[in-house]
């Protein structure tokens, strides 16, 4: 996307300099437009606006050579040119067909006026045209073969290709996917006002002068182009503001807004510079550096790595052989991502929740999906046959059929289906959730060591055993009577009894704990606690800590210990039996 930047740049300062005549005006131009807040930061994005403004700078810089040019047979290679990058532009983003709605009648009416346009000229213009579209003929192609693991749509048939075409399905010239947008004049207020902050008001008072400066003699030679990219700018802005269904408070859309604006300034804005050839590049240099000062630290994202971080996390913490059901396009893109280009954990499995609900999907991407079976041919709450004869199944009936897998959703269900509540409850997995089985026994020991549930769920548990530790850890250091120091021990060991046998799934150091506070009350000689009592469980629970704490430094001298105690424990259940059968 950077490179796409650079491009457009240096396309704008070629167009700026054949409109002013001036390297100082492309300069303007170019700094102060490509180092705006927004552009800079949406071409640094992998989406379609970067490419898009890329587009729209080769359209506007054609058109300004194609007006620049002297004689017929360089018009003539210049339109031709412009037809093919028509084409092409609507490869990537369908909204620059309002930019070429405008340029393609403007080229053939000049073209006409000066009797330049014959019937093979215009012939071979619309196969230029047709020749930038190729890349299209690729969709059907990949379709037919279907050996993409990740695609969307199916183009085999015209009806599937021409849906694809529209954007039907995301919603031809929407900006997004069933997103509450705001009223028209709320729009072009916004569009209004991000121009102040993003272009900054000296550079829209130039664009007006440039406008009104057309109506000069001495600026009528340039002024069909002025008023060419004021008028592409003005039907953009304003379909788009009638269409666009965008809620500008987010900040994911702003960068949408101004990308609209891609022609802003470009040649108005220079034909506005009035000033003296050895001060011009005052100016130039001053708005363009201070777009740099002011959006530097905000766009420098050279050393954010949190999404890539992000989503190798998510994939590191997937048991093997997992199925993540992806919902969103942070978690679908970035984990397809290095799932698919860099190779990241094969033995997983994504699909894409939102993409079950299309007919094309599970047909052609089923088999790309190795040990999932998909129990119909469409996902939807109401399982069963469709009126299309499509057989539809619902989350409940996909989890009964996989139940040989670890099934994960990352983030979150859909919320149309709840099904799966029948059988399966949600259960935290760092930034997903893993869906089990509604009968399974939630053990803390089921987080990964390295998670932060596992992390949160160890302190949980500690500081319910804080106040015991505490007591105990008194009685051992404390300069008490000896009184005092068997109180401490006695509520200790009562408090560690308590919460140790009502709570069966704790963490294993509560074993130990509970172990020494037996074996202090043993010492202590009290005759309200059985020794034997207290001596077997100081053996049990040294013993199921050994067991589970196999890493600890201490294990050995804890074993010996137990070894000492069950001889102790063997010895004071013989002198039990000896008074048993003296007493009989």
């Amino acid at each position: 996307m950077s490179q796409a930047l650079l491009s457009f740049l240096l396309l704008l300062l070629r167009a700026g300099l054949k409109l002013s005549g001036s390297y100082a005006g492309g300069i303007l131009a170019a700094g102060v437009f490509s180092f705006s807040r927004l552009t800079w930061q949406w071409s640094i994005t992998a989406e379609v606006f970067s490419l898009n403004n890329l587009f729209v700078g080769l359209l506007m810089a054609l058109t300004a050579h194609f007006e620049e040019a002297s004689t017929a047979k360089e018009r003539s290679k210049i339109s031709k040119l412009g037809a093919f990058c028509c084409g092409l532009s609507l490869c990537n983003q369908h909204t620059i067909v309002f930019y070429v709605a405008c340029v393609v009648p403007w080229v053939l009416s000049r073209l006409f006026r000066k009797r330049e346009l014959s019937l093979g000229h215009l012939l071979k213009l619309g196969l230029c045209f047709l020749a930038g579209l190729l890349p299209y003929l690729y969709l059907p192609a990949s379709s037919y073969l279907n050996r993409a693991r990740w695609t969307w749509g199916d183009q085999t048939t015209f009806q599937g290709f021409l849906t694809h075409f529209l954007r039907e399905e995301y919603g031809t010239f929407n900006l997004a996917k069933s997103e509450e947008g705001s009223s028209m004049g709320e729009m072009l207020l916004f569009q209004l006002a991000q121009m102040k902050s993003e272009l900054s008001l000296p550079v829209l008072a130039l664009a007006l002068v440039a406008c009104v400066s057309t109506a000069l003699p001495v600026k009528q030679q340039k002024s069909p182009v002025i008023w060419l990219f004021t008028g592409m700018l003005c039907l953009y802005s304003v379909f788009f503001a009638w269409r666009a269904n965008l809620d500008v408070t987010k900040p994911l859309f702003l960068g949408l807004g101004l990308a609209t604006l891609a022609s802003l300034g470009r040649g108005t804005v220079l034909e506005g510079t009035w000033l003296l050839p050895c001060l011009e590049w005052l100016p130039a240099l001053a708005l363009g550096a201070s777009q740099l000062w002011a959006n530097y630290s905000t766009c420098d994202q050279s050393s954010n790595y949190v999404v890539d971080k992000f989503a190798r996390n998510v994939l590191y913490s997937m048991p093997v052989g997992a199925v993540i059901l992806l919902r969103g396009d942070l978690p679908g893109n970035a984990l397809r991502y290095l799932h698919y280009c860099e190779g990241m954990r094969p033995d997983i499995t994504l699909v894409d929740q939102e993409m079950m609900t299309y007919e094309w999907y599970l047909p052609k991407l089923a088999k790309h999906l190795p040990g999932v079976y998909f129990p119909g041919n469409r996902w939807n709450p109401v399982e069963g046959a469709l009126p299309d004869g499509t057989l539809a199944f619902n989350l409940h009936r996909f989890l009964k059929v996989n139940k040989h897998k670890e099934v994960f959703v990352c983030i979150g269900l859909h919320e149309g289906d709840s099904t799966w509540r029948r059988s399966h409850s949600l259960w935290p997995w760092g930034t997903c959730e893993k869906l089990v089985p509604s009968g399974a026994v939630f053990d803390p020991g089921d987080f990964s060591p390295s998670s932060w549930e596992a992390v949160a769920n160890e302190e949980m548990w500690q500081a319910r055993m804080k106040t015991p530790f505490f007591i105990f850890d008194l009685a051992e250091k404390a300069s008490v009577t000896a009184e005092m120091k068997a109180q401490l021990y006695t509520f200790a060991y009562t408090s560690y009894k308590e919460i140790v046998n009502s709570h069966p799934h704790h963490p294993v150091n509560w074993h130990k704990n509970y172990a020494i506070a037996c074996e202090r009350m043993l010492r202590l000689g009290r005759g309200d606690v059985d020794p034997e009592t207290l001596l077997s469980q100081t053996v049990k629970h040294f013993l199921l800590y050994t067991e589970k704490a196999e890493d600890d430094p201490q294990r050995q001298d804890i074993l010996q210990a137990v070894q000492h105690l069950r001889e102790e424990l063997q010895g004071l259940r013989r002198r039990k039996a000896e008074l048993r059968r003296k007493a009989g």
